[in-house]
């Protein structure tokens, strides 16, 4: 049965009408606007214990403390703002009024597009929960990007996301699939991405947060996701930004582990041409989910349960997993370059780029304009193709880009970016390595 989906005025109500949920907002950079959403929908003296917007930065220090990092729209400003807020909840509201309440504390910090429209807008939207009266807390934390082109309608969408939380909270927590879903209620698509979710509490004990950010890629909130060797999951631009990259892709479903040695040659090879040092390199596996979401856009809990116990165990190899949903190498290239990255490298086997320069495999009255789109978006000054060797079963031949075959209109092209060393062989490589294809 579908889910009905409740308009943000009603959900903003049906919060305010329920006298067992009471608490705070605090919000810093986008004004009030969650806030505002529930005192439109009346009966607000039933939820609003307080609310505040410390704007400027010595008022904020003043109540949450300096950021030493100096970054205020951050996942460390937020949950001094969640810690503080819930703390002085506990601490104000005693007495026999407050016995029933369940308390909580919803926090955003958001930076939304300025006025020469020359910033990123993105935020941290948060709130800590009671599921149970005088019981312990509960928290859900979001990493937004906000992508419409207008202020107005930016600060609008942070509303609607607040107020979305908040419920979603109160009447969701035990289904987190739902919850996911429900966050996105009444926003129009493309106005925003969610590139991360973080849960915990005794709420969500049996919660799986790998499955929950593999939810967001699977219903189109996010394009990607990282878990780190833990296995836990971090914000994608906090950990790419201006680090070099360099990337495995590997299949759906691949029943052989990576081949980790020549993917490790790749790494060697990446450092050597750029200089970069383990400290400031990212070395990522990547699990590829597009093409399971172009066979079945309904993509089923077996899917997901599978990417997470494959994010899980490729993190026990002590490796950062990226799952994405990238069809191509291009679009893997334009999703990285928006962290501003040193050096990218993506790692591929030749196979893979003897399609690609194969006019047989495209139609070919669009095969140029089809191939010239991939080039410019994979290639700039700080992203290379490095090629690792696979052995032709048939002809029984290791085949790398010296021999490859190559379409006669490609050849050119090909050659150019084999020249200008914007496709790089893995050398130095162990025949017995080299996978049969």
């Amino acid at each position: 049965m579908a889910r009905e989906i409740y308009e943000t005025k009603r959900k903003a109500l049906k919060i305010n009408l329920n006298p067992d949920i009471y608490g705070t907002f605090a919000e810093i950079g986008a004004g009030q606007e969650v806030a505002r959403n529930f005192f439109e929908a009346g009966a607000a003296s039933g939820t609003i214990a307080k609310t505040i917007s410390a704007y400027d930065m010595a008022f904020s220090d003043a109540i949450y403390g300096v950021e030493e990092s100096g970054r205020y729209v951050s996942r460390t400003r937020l949950n001094k703002m969640l810690d503080h807020e819930f703390d002085l909840l506990k601490e104000r509201l005693q007495g026999e009024k407050y016995d029933s309440k369940k308390f909580f504390a919803f926090a955003d910090t958001v930076t939304t597009l300025n006025f020469t429209k020359s910033n990123e807008p993105h935020g941290w939207i948060g709130i800590r929960f009671q599921h149970e009266v005088d019981g312990p807390t509960n928290d859900i934390v979001i990493h937004v990007r906000l992508l419409d082109s207008d202020n107005r309608l930016q600060t609008k969408v942070l509303g609607i996301l607040g107020v979305n939380l908040v419920f979603a909270a109160y009447y969701y927590a035990e289904n987190p699939q739902t919850m996911i879903e429900s966050l996105v209620d009444n926003l129009s698509i493309g106005s925003v991405e969610i590139d991360l979710v973080k849960v915990s509490g005794p709420i969500f004990e049996k919660a799986n947060e790998r499955l929950l950010n593999l939810y967001l890629i699977a219903k189109g909130f996010a394009k990607a996701a990282i878990f780190k060797p833990d296995a836990k999951a971090a914000q994608i631009k906090d950990y790419l930004y201006k680090k070099n990259i360099i990337i495995l892709r590997t299949k759906y479903r691949q029943k052989s582990n990576p081949n980790f040695d020549l993917f490790n040659l790749a790494v060697e090879e990446f450092r050597k041409n750029t200089g970069a040092t383990a400290e400031n390199t990212v070395v990522l596996i990547e699990v590829l989910m597009g093409n399971v979401l172009d066979e079945n856009s309904n993509i089923t809990d077996e899917d997901l349960n599978y990417f997470a116990e494959r994010a899980e165990y490729l993190c026990s190899t002590g490796n950062n997993i990226l799952v994405s949903n990238f069809r191509r190498n291009n679009h893997l290239a334009e999703f990285v370059q928006s962290f501003k990255p040193r050096h990218v490298g993506i790692a591929t086997n030749v196979f893979n780029l003897k399609n690609i320069f194969n006019t047989h495999n495209y139609n070919k009255e669009n095969y140029t304009n089809e191939l010239l789109s991939y080039i410019s978006g994979m290639f700039s000054k700080n992203v290379k193709l490095y090629a690792y060797p696979y052995l032709d079963k048939k002809k029984e031949q290791i085949v790398t880009t010296k021999n490859m075959p190559v379409s006669e209109e490609a050849k050119p092209l090909f050659d150019f970016l084999i020249q200008n060393k914007y496709i790089i062989d893995i050398e130095n490589y162990d025949e017995k390595f080299v996978k049969e294809i």
